[in-house]
Formats: structure tokens, sequence, C-alpha cells
């Protein structure tokens, strides 16, 4: 180790001491991976310690995806020591995993800021740093984006540049993923591709289907011996790491897969699985793998929440947390409020309980949408199809054409996703599938590639779809019964977390009349002429707008359906107001307001319009009350908004 970098160490120290006493010895003097590859490899265990360690304690401050980011730390201190990073770039697939990536990164000191409003991103971004390759937030995009990479790098003559795409074992069921796999095999030696394979078994929601299970179970088959030969050869100097490899085989898992698995069907050089937390044999095969050619497949297998004992027991728990005590741990919170989830997670159990034909399907967020209560009560009529968008869709297209009644419980960014199949197979077809949208809105911490701003705009253009926007728990549980109760395709949307806590009392089976609003604040009698406004609100900006509402003594329609519109509610509004104010927490372009803008220009209404929504661009992350801000659509804003439009 240098002088310098000794000396370096011994300046930073209190930097990174701020919250903790831990005697950090190597990470003070990391500030980008060239300070990285300074130390020597017998340095890197204390280093991923002390990694850790700083890991824990920052994200018990900022809230963000930790038990990932413990599991990958050897990943990423290997990965930067061997590879000459930036200039041979790394893919982080979905980026829960990339927090000591960053911290090696140049960005240690900013890690107080994570997630934070003008902080930096819980997730890889290029506007960031010259090492955050890919922007990335979704999942299985890693190995399609190294692999362009690696093909423009060959194209410009950049022969030697490596490219190395991260993807774990749940973001590898994405029909994207296997897209690019196949893609890869023909590139031969001519590009320069490493994917790493981190199986840690556990994706967000226990990893499901035929192609996880088969990651544990490689078996050896006399066809495989001539690729286990070449394994051998290139790790010949690992004896060792071949030692430890062969005991894998015990465990019913090969140093190489067989030809007639994944990898080897799409013609990828495929090695391992080894201990993806053991640094030394990390750095030892990376390095040896460096000196060959073509795509290459290397299976790491890693523990989730390595390193913090809270973590390791209980990784769905700590893959996500918000502030909270390392030594205590994440405590639950103790609530009787029922977020819009809860509220879709009963609905459902009531519905399947009463109606055989009840069948739900979700795409990896099996907790994160509330249906582990249905998955265990009605296990028949559950499908995680893990990382599939654009399979659940067709998958419950052909569950409807069967005389199933599916639902699909999607996030609103993940819809987006799906987009070909529900307008194609759902739409065209005229279905009966309901999509319980969740988290339509903005979500805040987790950025623009999680906000759920485009599904109003998305769903309404679809011919023969019903859209529902309910402002309320209440209104949410009419709404999925009226959505339940058509045979034609609906879509339920509704925001992240809770609402007003209005008591849920509609029952089940009881609906409300398509494409007809409520009059939540009626215009007082008594606003002079010249100052009379009212709202058209879209779910829960109804609710959020009611301080506003009294500021303004305006009146206040809930719209309830995004799609059909009330025509006659809007109409009526138009004449007796000197104003109408559209509000929805989604994109303006296309959305909500448009509709109510095509309903008064076809009835040749005039009458001002201001819209709120979300303008034209995407959001940054950041707490809920400063996006709002940002949108223009917190109380004081909305209240200037129409002061100064009325002026006008």
């Amino acid at each position: 180790m240098s002088t310098d970098l000794k000396e370096k160490k011994t300046e930073t120290a209190g930097e990174i001491n701020a919250r903790d006493a831990y005697p950090y010895r190597f990470l003070g003097a990391i500030n980008s991976p060239e300070d990285l590859r300074k130390l020597s490899s017998a340095d890197l265990p204390l280093l991923a310690a002390e990694l850790r360690h700083f890991i824990v304690n920052s994200v018990s401050q900022t809230g963000g995806h930790l038990a990932s980011s413990l599991g990958a730390v050897e990943l990423a201190v290997a990965l930067h020591y061997v590879f000459n990073t930036p200039d041979d770039p790394i893919v982080w697939d979905v980026g829960h995993q990339a927090y000591a990536h960053k911290i090696l990164t140049g960005r240690r000191e900013a890690m107080a800021t994570l997630r934070q409003t003008g902080g930096i991103s819980g997730f890889p971004k290029r506007s960031e740093s010259p090492y955050d390759a890919f922007g990335t937030g979704h999942a299985s995009t890693s190995v399609s984006a190294a692999l362009g990479m690696a093909v423009a790098s060959y194209l410009q003559g950049a022969t030697e540049r490596w490219h190395v795409a991260v993807i774990g074992d749940g973001a590898l069921t994405g029909g994207m993923a296997i897209e690019a796999l196949n893609d890869a095999g023909s590139w031969k030696d001519q590009i320069r591709l490493l994917i790493i394979l981190n199986d840690n078994n556990y994706s967000i929601s226990a990893p499901v289907g035929a192609l996880s299970k088969n990651l544990t179970k490689l078996v050896s088959t006399p066809a495989f011996l001539g690729a286990r030969e070449r394994s051998k050869q290139v790790l010949s100097h690992l004896p060792s790491l071949w030692e430890f490899a062969k005991r894998f085989e015990k465990q019913a898992m090969n140093f190489v897969s067989p030809p007639s698995s994944l990898f080897s069907t799409f013609d990828l050089n495929y090695f391992g699985p080894i201990d993806g937390n053991d640094i030394s044999y990390l750095v030892r095969v990376l390095q040896n793998l460096k000196t060959q050619r073509g795509p290459i497949v290397l299976h790491v297998v890693t523990k989730k929440g390595k390193g913090y004992e809270l973590a390791e027991a209980d990784p769905t728990t700590y893959h996500g947390v918000s502030h909270f005590d390392p030594e205590a741990g994440v405590q639950a919170k103790k609530s009787s409020a029922p977020t819009f989830s809860n509220v879709f997670g009963r609905w459902i159990c009531d519905t399947a309980e009463k109606d055989p034909r009840a069948y739900a399907i979700t795409p990896a967020m099996t907790e994160g949408s509330d249906l582990d209560e249905f998955a265990k009560r009605f296990p028949k009529r559950f499908r995680d199809v893990a990382i599939a968008e654009q399979h659940s869709v067709t998958y419950a297209a052909g569950l409807a054409c069967g005389g199933m009644k599916p639902v699909v419980a999607i996030y609103s960014t993940f819809a987006q996703r799906a987009y070909d199949q529900i307008e194609h197979d759902v739409a065209l077809q005229h279905l009966p599938v309901v999509f319980a949208v969740d988290r339509g809105g903005i979500v805040g911490a987790d950025g623009p590639t999680h906000h759920g701003l485009f599904d109003i705009a998305c769903f309404r253009q679809f011919p023969g779809f019903t859209v529902f926007t309910p402002s309320d728990e209440n209104e949410c549980r009419l709404a999925l019964n009226t959505a339940y109760s058509l045979d034609t395709p609906t879509a339920v949307r509704y925001p992240r977390g809770k609402g007003p806590g209005t008591p849920v009392t509609a029952v089940n089976g009881e609906t409300i009349p398509i494409g007809k609003s409520v009059e939540a604040v009626r215009l007082p009698d008594d606003v002079p002429e010249g100052q009379q406004v009212i709202f058209l609100a879209f779910g829960a900006m109804t609710w959020r707008l009611m301080d506003a509402v009294k500021q303004l003594r305006a009146g206040l329609i809930d719209m309830r359906f995004a799609k059909p519109l009330d025509r006659e509610a809007i109409l009526d509004a138009a004449r007796r107001a000197d104003l109408l104010v559209t509000a929805e927490e989604g994109v303006i372009e296309g959305g909500a307001g448009d509709g109510v803008l095509e309903v008064l220009a076809e009835a040749d209404a005039e009458v001002p319009v201001l819209q709120l929504g979300v303008p034209d661009r995407f959001l940054p992350h950041g707490s809920i009350d400063a996006l709002f801000r940002l949108c223009g659509l917190d109380t004081d804003s909305v209240v200037r908004r129409v002061t100064e439009r009325l002026r006008k």
C-alpha cells in the first residue's frame, strides 16, 4: 500500500465516522476505483466489511434498498478492482444492489442524501456519474444494454473493452433478458461481454417458475464433459476454486451447466457457480475470465442481507426500508387504517370466496400488491408469474377466454411494459380482465422509474376500456366491485399508501353507475360572478384539494372515472362556473384533463379551463410533499395558480 494512500486514510477518517466510531481503515481513502485498485487483494475482505457497516448505518438514516446491496458488496468491489471502470462499463440490472458501487465511485459522502429531495438517486443514473453506464430501475434490462454497448465498442474498434451486465435470478425471469441472451450468443468472439448471474435465490417476492428452480439443480451429463474440461483449463491456476465447485456438485449444482441448460442453448460460455461473497475467489475468477473472449456467463451465489443478521433472516422486510435503528432493526408499523393495497387485498379475497371464477395474477409483486393472504387461501387461483408483465396480461386474456374472471394486480410503472399486450390481447378482443393498477401517481423516493404518471393517458386511449379513478378507500372498494361486475376490460387506478382514512363500508357486489361523477363540495351560492370556480378532480386529488377548495370557496366534483367521462356533469359545471380546474396525479398530456377539454370542444362550450397535473417532464425522486410543490399541486400552489388565472 502506498504512503499517500495511508496518509489519505488519516485525513478522511473523520468524514465517515460522523455517525459511528467504527474503525474504518480503508474506506475513507476510496474516492474512486483508481484508489481501490491501489489496495492489495489481501485488503479487500476488510474493505468489504467496512462497506457493509457503512451501508447499514447510512441506509438506516435515509431509507433505501438494503438487503440486495449488502449481498452484492464483494461483487461491486471485485468488479471495480479487476476491470478498468468506467472505460469498462458495468450495468446493474434494476439497481437495487448498487449502493457499494455508488460508494466506491465517489459518492460516499453523498449517500447521506440518498433518495432525498435534491440528493443522489437510489438507482444508477447516467447523469449522476460516469460510472453509471446505464440508468436502471426496472428489471431485465442489463443484458440488452450491455450487449448494445459491446457491439458499439466492436464497431468502433475498441475490441479490448469489457462490458459487464449484473443480473439477478429474479430479473432473469423477465422475457427481455431471455431475448438478450438469445442475441448475445450469436456474437461469439467478436465482443467482450461478461454476464454476471447474481443468484441470491431471492427476488422481492420469492422467485418462482421453472427457470429459477432449475438454477439450483443443474446436473451433469456425458455431453457436458467437453464444456467442463474447458472450464477446468481456464481455472487451472485455481485448484482450491475447482475443489469448491466440486463441492457444489454434491448439492446438485455443476461448475458448468449441461448443454441442454439455458445458457448452453444460447451458445454462451458458462462458468460457475462460485461463492459470490468470497472476494478472494471472486477476484481470481474475474482475472482469469478477463483473458477470455466472447459472451461469458459467470454464475455467482450470494446471500441477500449478507453481514447484517436481521436482513439475512428476513430479506423481504429489509429489501426496501425507511429510517430505522440498526440495533433494534425495522419495527412493524402499528396502524388500523388500511392502505389502498390493503383494500384491494381484502376485496379480492372476499370476491374469490363468492365467485369460483375469480383468479389473481401478479408479476412478482405478491406482498406489494397485498396478495399474500389470497395466495394462501386460494393457491389454485393465484399465480405470481415472476418479472414478466407482458406474460401476465396475455395469460389473463387466455384465462378470460376460458371463462375465468382474471384480476391483474400490477404497479402503474410496470404496466407500461405490457402496453402492447393490454391493447392487442385484452382491449382489441374486449375481454373481461380487471387491472388493479397500484402505485398510480407520485411515489416519492424511488423516483422517475417508479412514478405512476402515464397510466391514465395510456388506458383512456383503448376503445371499450372503463377507467376508474377512486378518490378514497371506500370508493376504491366500490370501483373494484363495479369493474369486476362488467364483462369488458377495466382498470382501477389507485395511489400508493393510505388515503384520507374513509371507512370502507361498501359491501361485496355493491356497484356505482358507469361514467357518473359525484359532487363532493357544492359551489356556494353567494360567490360573486367572476370568482366562481369548480374543480373536476380525478382520484386522490379529490381529497388532496379540500383545503384549496375551502380557501377559494369553490365547488368540487369527484369525477370517479377517467373513461367514460361524465359529460353532463362537465357541461353543467361549465355553465355554472367562471373557471373550470381539472386536477389529476398524472401527466397532463393525454390525461383525464385533456378528456374534459375534448368534451367541452365537442359541445362548443366556451369556458376557461386550468389543467393541474404533472408537467411535461420526468419527475425526480424526493419526498411526496416536495414533488407536489414541484408540480404546483400542493394547496398553496393551487390557490395561487387559480387566483392568478381568475385575474386574467
